[in-house]
């Protein structure tokens, strides 16, 4: 029986449908299969700003196939406007926020399905993590990517082209009047970035899970293609209620690894290991996904590429075929192709009947016989710096600097260390380490991405390298290594690392090691102590006491609470 037929139908639930009735449903609505729609648009998110005409469409599509759509809200924060200040600290805790929002959602309301609406970071993961832990009908349609901006630094900018180029004016390498040019060109409308950062990568992966319609994932967000494919998701949810088609019958150990793949193949965001991770985990999978990732990216190819990697935007990606070609590409020697999608068709299936809207130009998207890469675009690294995991991106850097050793400038947070690189304090040769951002100590992993973004516009891009244990943005690139566990407010080697000590970074050997002797090593860790909490009250001190380890996806780890 459907979800809310247990409490609209039958004498003694009258309250229910009078409740209802009194927002203007009627009988013949109440009768139908009942779809929640959790739309996160506001206006402080471009890739969410055009959810509203998108939910409009997918309402749509609900009720001509049959069902009642029941539309609610959903926070969601943009990355960006949380990048170097204190709203970055929430940045990654509120993807819990969104996940248990749209779970007590369906469960006060029993609804039947979900049509789930976000773009950007941390919205697609939370909402993929709802799904998995609901178990009910679930479809992810995120808003489509926006077109890319005036060419600048021999690419089409976006907003991350003005904080290259802060970096770059204060070098002295480019006028004022240069920069400030980049404010009203860089963006030139609604969706998420057009880079393949965090959103678009997750947004890709949602498709690659089998989550997202073909297509759906990266649809420019103005395209009137973007508007058809809601109203598809909003007859296909039906289909899928219809089919009792389940999340958990389509989230599954083999489509992690698919999605594991096509981000390897793709060089995705890294922040992807920690949401794989933190999916995996809401549908209760036995799978181990950072070994995945570590045993995948030695023989998954890289055979898609774009900005950060390279000049050409995410829509390149997708009019060259997008997910989907990547994925026929990949072909079944890399994917399972047997896995269920929101279709109620194998991903085989899909890419079989699939029909591409723009020629393939191959700029973007190789085959297996030409490849970018003969190894995944992500990396998990090891060594006494990472005992738990490093993660890192070669399929973004140059190869020179696969192999990395350098002198280590230490700061205990992002806003020293961004104050250092602009003001000149680093050079050439410098490992930049960054601690005390983890999950728990940060609170919140923050994002290293400003000063990456610096480091490349002062020309250091190639000549230094940076660590933290905290996280980057998927449009960094320049070497760096994120999500080191253990993290330094636990006690981890990061911790310990003093200016001046040697890093030595191997991507090929997967190693990341401080060059001092375990001896006096063991010296600086019987000195330590650990940091107060930054924060003392509201929901950020509940999020540092339960946080888990980036190796662990960062989710909440209720066992802490035994020891409050």
């Amino acid at each position: 029986m459907e979800r809310s037929k247990k409490y609209l139908t039958g004498l003694g639930n009258q309250y229910y449908r009078a409740t209802y009735k009194s927002m203007g449903f009627t009988s013949d609505d109440l009768a139908r299969p009942v779809i929640g729609i959790a739309n996160s648009w506001s206006e402080s998110v471009p890739g969410h700003f055009n959810l509203r005409q998108v939910a409009q469409r997918v309402r749509d599509g609900i009720y001509r196939a049959g069902g009642t759509p029941v539309e609610f809200g959903v926070i969601g924060g943009c990355d960006g406007m949380a990048n170097g200040h204190v709203g970055m600290h929430y940045i990654l805790p509120h993807r819990e926020l969104i996940a248990n929002s749209i779970e007590s959602m369906a469960q006060i309301n029993q609804f039947d399905a979900l049509v789930l609406l976000g773009s950007c970071d941390k919205i697609v993961p939370g909402m993929l993590m709802a799904a998995a832990r609901l178990d009910i009908p679930c479809i992810v349609l995120p808003g489509g990517p926006m077109e890319g901006g005036k060419v600048f630094d021999g690419r089409e900018s976006d907003q991350t082209s003005s904080t290259e180029a802060y970096g770059m004016l204060s070098a002295g390498k480019i006028t004022e009047e240069e920069y400030v040019s980049l404010e009203d060109t860089a963006c030139p409308g609604c969706g998420s970035c057009s880079y393949l950062g965090t959103a678009n990568t997750m947004c890709s992966l949602s498709e690659a899970l089998g989550m997202t319609l073909p297509d759906a994932s990266l649809a420019p967000a103005t395209s009137a293609r973007r508007l058809a494919l809601a109203e598809e998701t909003g007859i296909r949810i039906m289909e899928l209620v219809e089919k009792e088609i389940t999340s958990r019958k389509i989230i599954t150990n083999g489509s992690i690894r698919n999605a594991i793949k096509a981000c390897m193949a793709m060089s995705g965001s890294t922040n992807a290991v920690m949401h794989l991770i933190a999916v995996a985990h809401e549908a209760e999978l036995d799978i181990d996904v950072l070994a995945e990732f570590d045993a995948l990216s030695r023989t998954t190819p890289q055979i898609a590429k774009m900005n950060p990697s390279c000049n050409y935007n995410v829509i390149d990606f997708f009019k060259d075929g997008g997910v989907m070609r990547m994925m026929q590409n990949l072909t079944r020697e890399h994917l399972d192709y047997d896995q269920m999608t929101v279709t109620a068709h194998t991903i085989g299936e899909n890419i079989a009947s699939h029909k591409y809207l723009y020629p393939d130009t191959g700029r973007t998207i190789r085959t297996l016989d030409n490849p970018f890469g003969f190894t995944g675009g992500v990396a998990v690294l090891r060594g006494n710096l990472a005992a738990n995991t490093g993660i890192t991106k070669p399929g973004a850097f140059d190869k020179s600097l696969h192999h990395f050793q350098g002198e280590a400038i230490c700061f205990d947070s992002e806003e020293d260390a961004e104050e250092a690189i602009l003001a000149g304090k680093v050079r050439d040769g410098h490992v930049v380490v960054i601690r005390y951002e983890g999950p728990k100590g940060g609170p919140g992993m923050r994002e290293m991405y400003k000063a990456m973004k610096y480091l490349y516009g002062r020309g250091l891009s190639k000549t230094t390298a940076l660590i933290t244990d905290g996280r980057f943005s998927g449009t960094n690139n320049g070497c760096f290594v994120g999500h080191i566990s253990p993290e330094a407010s636990e006690g981890g080697t990061i911790a310990l690392v003093r200016d001046g000590d040697r890093i030595a970074i191997d991507v090929e050997e997967r190693s990341l090691n401080v060059l001092v002797n375990d001896e006096e090593l063991a010296a600086r860790k019987a000195a330590w102590k650990a940091p107060a909490p930054k924060f003392t009250r509201g929901w950020l001190s509940l999020y540092c006491k339960l946080a888990g380890s980036g190796a662990e996806g960062a989710v909440m780890d209720m066992k802490k609470l035994e020891n409050l």
